[in-house]
């Protein structure tokens, strides 16, 4: 997938109830991409997101907001 299907498809999957789990499934894409190009800051926020999720909780508006426009 490349940046820009990826940020569309992101983009169009999100609805105020399911805003938790795309920004879940964003952050896994998002951190592989920021692992590669050794961005330890993205790497950190797509961690907090995902623990978030798993601990069932929201994650911070900033690190989500991050996550999601990554590829912009």
């Amino acid at each position: 997938m490349n940046e820009m299907s990826f940020h569309f498809a992101a983009r169009e999957r999100i609805t105020p109830a399911s805003d938790d789990r795309s920004a879940t499934e964003a952050a896994w894409l998002v951190l592989e991409a920021a692992n590669d190009l050794g961005d330890q800051a993205t790497v950190a926020a797509c961690r907090r997101v995902i623990d978030a999720s798993l601990s069932g909780t929201a994650p911070a508006p900033a690190d989500v907001h991050l996550v999601l426009d990554y590829f912009r």
